[in-house]
């Protein structure tokens, strides 16, 4: 049992690509054990291997996170493998891009039921084995999408809105409860996942996520520290940290934004093709394994600054408070405007030197397995995941 030797025992749903398998690759940097749930076979196969050659241990239990008995089953499975569950994630999802007048109501039902009930039901799975041990902790990977409705993508959006209110409902009463079991939800920016390569598309050309994009590392980082931390909700990357306080102000110019730009922005490189397969009832990996990166690498962040500095935030904190002391101490209460802007620049100048020391600690190989699972794909000879440069690139942008 994994409990019994000190091991975070923890369950990923949509395991088996994008961001639940780089957050499965995540946790297992840590020497936890990782239950694996998704639908496809070879997807989870090839996550589980990810997990075993990053120092984790994983148990892959197939499971359609819509239909509530199979994921109370699995996660009876998971406790009986492994022991108490300490880590729920809720990452499954699935999406239809297509303008509302071309949805049908077969196609929201079927994303409400993996992207929104999915998530209740994995919370509810949580919860019956948490609460009677009053600990744990459980995270919903969101979205910007929460906050803000985007064109071509209603379903998912009314998903990940639902979310968020079913997420607040719980947090007070566990509040009210005085439960130590914590719930957060991570408001994800666009990532470079295989979804756009499966995702149920009625779009005349290809679909793609958003600018700018990031890589799922990034998430997985980020699910993985709100976990541990006691933070009621975590906005990554510069575009979350703009857009939902901007859809707060003015709604109404994100509406014009979008409603002249959101449409083309999700397309790209030609026409789709309309017969290719996708995974909005059966998985897409179930014999081939996409791994957690999509098509976008050459366009897509590997780090991220305002997650480094949102995590020690802190330090800003720290540094204003000090700076508005001095500048007020020394030269008055006129200074302290200016002494409290330099300790802040101070304060986050601190949270990236010590962000960048702990990222080139990180172990190497942090894409475990997306490479191999690309080149399995295109046929060329596999390389071995530990010899695989660490993927590094110099702070971006947003």
């Amino acid at each position: 049992m994994c409990a019994s030797r000190g091991r975070e025992v923890v369950v990923v749903t949509g395991a088996s690509a994008g961001v639940g398998r780089a957050t499965a690759v995540a946790f297992a940097r840590r020497g936890a054990c990782i239950g694996l749930l998704a639908r496809g076979q070879a997807g989870l196969d090839g996550a589980k291997k990810d997990v075993e050659e990053a120092g984790g241990q994983a148990l892959v239990v197939p499971t359609d996170v819509s239909d509530w008995k199979q994921i109370d089953a699995a996660a009876e499975a998971v406790e009986l493998g492994f022991g108490p569950i300490d880590i729920w994630v809720n990452d499954a999802m699935c999406s239809v891009f297509s303008p509302v007048k071309q949805m049908t109501a077969d196609d929201y039902r079927r994303v409400t039921e993996v992207a929104y009930l999915g998530y209740v039901y994995g919370t509810l799975a949580a919860l019956n084995r948490m609460l009677p041990r009053d600990r744990g902790s459980i995270v919903q990977v969101g979205s910007a999408l929460a906050y803000r409705g985007i064109p071509l993508q209603s379903a998912y959006c009314a998903a990940k809105h639902a979310i968020q209110g079913f997420n607040d409902s719980l947090r007070a009463e566990l509040l009210h409860d005085k439960s130590h079991v914590h719930v957060t939800m991570v408001q994800m920016p666009a990532l470079n996942t295989p979804q756009f390569n499966w995702v149920k598309s009625r779009l005349p050309r290809k679909p793609q996520p958003v600018p700018p994009i990031y890589q799922p590392e990034i998430a997985a980082d980020a699910i993985v520290w709100a976990a541990h931390h006691n933070r009621r909700e975590w906005y990554v990357g510069g575009s979350t940290e703009v857009v939902i306080p901007a859809n707060k102000l003015a709604p109404g110019l994100g509406d014009w934004y979008l409603g002249r730009y959101g449409v083309d922005s999700q397309q790209y490189d030609g026409h789709d093709d309309p017969h290719r397969k996708n995974n909005l009832y059966e998985p897409v990996d179930n014999h081939v394994d996409f791994g957690a990166h999509g098509d976008f690498d050459a366009r897509a962040h590997a780090e991220c600054l305002q997650a480094q500095i949102s995590r020690r935030r802190n330090w800003l904190a720290l540094g204003a408070l000090g700076g508005a002391c001095c500048g007020a101490l020394f030269d008055g209460l006129r200074k302290a405007c200016w002494g409290g802007a330099i300790g802040l620049c101070a304060g986050a100048a601190g949270a990236l030197i010590v962000g960048g020391r702990q990222s080139r600690a990180n172990t190497e190989g942090k894409r475990c397995g997306t490479l191999e699972c690309r080149e399995r794909i295109e046929r060329r000879p596999e390389r071995n995941v530990t010899e695989m440069r660490q993927w590094r690139r110099p702070l971006g942008t947003f």
